[in-house]
């Protein structure tokens, strides 16, 4: 088996004098959940576009499932599915029918067909609907029967843009839900603006910014590598006064209070994790409170990717 399912080097696409992307070196692991994710225009469509083979690079090279992608582009979609951003649905069709219809375009049997529809519908939660017409269904339906199309040809390598992108909370949730069942069947290389969608299903993850590739890592690593910044801490008591001195501390930018029963539940944003360490404690003890609990807040990959962001813009 091949240890890497998709594989690109000096990988650019110009469009006149607009980067695209440009100089991506990347490598996804067979058999992993990778984010590509980046804010609006950061290049995760163009990158996906050119590893599908829709779109041709400027200059670069890529390879998808073993194969080169821009010298056998045709053979290789026969081991990849990809669902794009905007969606495109016969409204007339069953979600049954619209499956065997995808299938007999890859050329397979009735039988075929209709095992792997039935495969499908149940991984992706809508064994139920499937006599149901597509008009009929919700943008999160529509969204897992997108997914369950790109599946059909039991691909390698799936590529998912934007998966849950104008989904309400609930649909997300569905989407994210067939997501996690796939790990371990297909690679999936998913791009997203929502960092909290990747913090939940994805193992490794590349960050983009204006068609660059600012880092890549195993996600848990990436968190490890950015210490948070952020404490919670709960006290008992009459914490409005502790509440205004943490505010006044110059290792202090941002103080967030919620009250709760017996006191106050703080998250207090710092510039200084060492000091803040050292001083907290006795500042709750200077103000006659009792501290209940007091620990430095796991980063979100959002906190980081901020971070980074920030970094950039002084750099650059």
């Amino acid at each position: 088996m091949e240890q890497w399912a998709v594989r690109c080097q000096g990988l650019t696409k110009l469009y006149g004098k607009v980067v695209g992307i440009e100089g991506l070196d990347l490598a996804v692991p067979a058999g992993s959940v990778f984010g590509l994710v980046g804010p609006n225009g950061a290049g995760k469509t163009t990158t996906i576009r050119l590893l599908t083979g829709l779109s041709s690079p400027t200059s670069g090279q890529a390879w998808v499932a073993g194969q080169p992608v821009f010298l056998e582009s045709v053979s290789l979609r026969q081991k990849i599915g990809y669902l794009q951003e905007t969606l495109a649905f016969y409204g007339w069709m069953s979600g049954r029918e619209f499956l065997s219809y995808v299938g007999e375009l890859f050329g397979m049997s009735r039988r075929e067909r209709e095992r792997r529809g039935e495969e499908l519908l149940e991984l992706v939660g809508l064994q139920e609907a499937a006599a149901r017409r597509i008009s009929g269904y919700s943008r999160g339906m529509r969204q897992r029967l997108g997914i369950a199309q790109a599946l059909i040809n039991s691909p390698q390598v799936l590529f998912l843009d934007e998966p849950c992108s104008a989904l309400d909370p609930m649909g997300r949730r569905e989407v994210l839900a067939v997501v996690e069942r796939l790990k371990g069947r297909s690679t999936v290389l998913m791009s997203t603006h929502i960092l909290s969608d990747v913090e939940r299903v994805c193992d490794r993850v590349a960050i983009l910014n204006r068609g660059h590739l600012l880092l890549e890592r195993p996600l848990n690593q990436l968190l490890r590598e950015y210490p948070s910044s952020v404490f919670s801490l709960e006290v008992e008591g009459d914490a409005g006064p502790l509440r205004d001195a943490l505010g006044g501390q110059p290792w202090v930018s941002g103080v967030e209070a919620e009250p709760v029963p017996s006191g106050l539940r703080i998250r207090l944003h710092v510039s200084d994790a060492d000091t803040a360490k050292r001083q907290l404690p006795r500042l709750v003890a200077d103000h006659g409170v009792a501290l209940v609990h007091l620990e430095l807040a796991r980063p979100s990959l959002e906190e980081v990717f901020i971070r980074l962001l920030e970094g950039e813009k002084r750099t650059g």
